[in-house]
């Protein structure tokens, strides 16, 4: 743009030069060139503050590992590499033959429990009933004392039996919804819309529920964004809703309307943790660039096939001085038209 600038500057001054013929002197020449060059430098200032421009941009995207909950063989894998899934449809399944065993023995334990809670039950009525009738023989007088006795510390048997087989009941039940739930776990689901990269996971294969192995990566298709890194020195003119235009360099030739609709108020130059060490001069020799989130609202983004993650410039056209975004319009242009040009191999 600044060659551009110089040479329009350059033919309009030779014009003017010719038409009013004006003479070549030590006060004419000097005074063209530093008109240009001031010209020319505030113009150039002006757009570098309130148009910024970033060569660092790219195209981000979210991914979740797949990590299965319960360890065992895999069975069946039924998605494909780079292929696309709906949410809820099955990636993977891990043999449900031991699980559903567990499940199966606890449902017998479960009502085998049900079974002795409900002799015990029918007991505990008999043996109460027997202990209203000797209380009331004691009371008249023509009882034992040590029959009552015994009665009641049958119905107190019992009864401590019954609790107790309460509490196994209990406990059995949370187990069997854990083998239940475990179960469940052994058909791994897409988590949202999206496709699977880089499949490696076969049949055959032991999966385990570790965090930091994760069996598959996903990506999710709607949770991406567009993001440029922009020199901090224009911190002040940037805000939320400013017009956008992006560049993808897999697109030559082509300009992407858009919008800011996040500006980071934090960048990770200046992130310190408590855990870690004391902050020295190493680490502010670099300053970090301002993080900006831009929405693509150009209704021609559909029809262009863009990878996930691809690279590209982004320029930002604040409501300061909006004339000389024109200059930044022609640079941002002439950047997409040299991404015709790449080496040849």
């Amino acid at each position: 743009m600044d060659l551009l600038l110089i040479l329009t500057y350059t033919a309009l001054c030779v014009a003017v030069f010719k038409i009013f013929r004006i003479p070549l002197n030590k006060w004419t020449v000097p005074t063209a060139a530093l008109g240009g060059v001031l010209i020319i430098g505030t113009l150039i200032i002006l757009m570098n503050y309130n148009h910024p421009y970033s060569e660092m941009a790219r195209n981000y995207y979210v991914s979740t590992p797949i990590v299965p909950l319960v360890k065992g063989r895999v069975a069946e894998v039924s998605v494909k590499p780079n292929q696309k899934v709906k949410q809820g449809d099955v990636l993977f399944r891990i043999e449900a033959e031991p699980f559903e065993q567990q499940v199966a023995s606890l449902q017998a334990r479960l009502q085998s429990n049900q079974d002795h809670v409900k002799s015990i039950q029918a007991r505990l009525r008999s043996a109460r009933l027997d202990l209203g009738r000797f209380q009331e023989l004691v009371r008249r007088g023509i009882g034992k004392q040590r029959d009552l006795d015994v009665s009641q510390a049958n119905v107190d048997d019992l009864v401590s039996q019954r609790d107790q087989q309460q509490a196994l009941f209990n406990d059995i039940q949370a187990q069997l919804k854990k083998a239940q739930y475990d179960l469940e776990q052994t058909v791994v689901h897409a988590p949202s819309d999206g496709f699977v990269l880089q499949l490696a996971l076969r049949p055959g294969m032991i999966a385990t529920p570790y965090l930091y192995r994760p069996v598959m990566t996903f990506v999710h298709q709607n949770e991406n964004y567009y993001a440029g890194w922009f020199w901090q020195n224009s911190m002040q003119r940037l805000a939320i809703g400013d017009e956008a235009e992006v560049v993808i360099d897999g697109i030559p030739g082509k300009i992407f309307k858009g919008e800011v609709t996040i500006v980071l108020p934090a960048i990770a130059a200046g992130n310190v943790q408590a855990n870690m060490g004391l902050l020295d001069q190493s680490t502010a020799q670099r300053p970090g660039r301002l993080p900006v989130t831009i929405k693509i609202t150009d209704p021609e983004w559909p029809k262009y096939q863009v990878i996930a993650g691809a690279s590209g410039q982004a320029a930002i056209y604040t409501q300061h001085f909006h004339h000389v975004a024109v200059m930044r319009k022609v640079l941002l242009r002439m950047a997409s038209w040299m991404n015709y040009v790449f080496p040849f191999h």
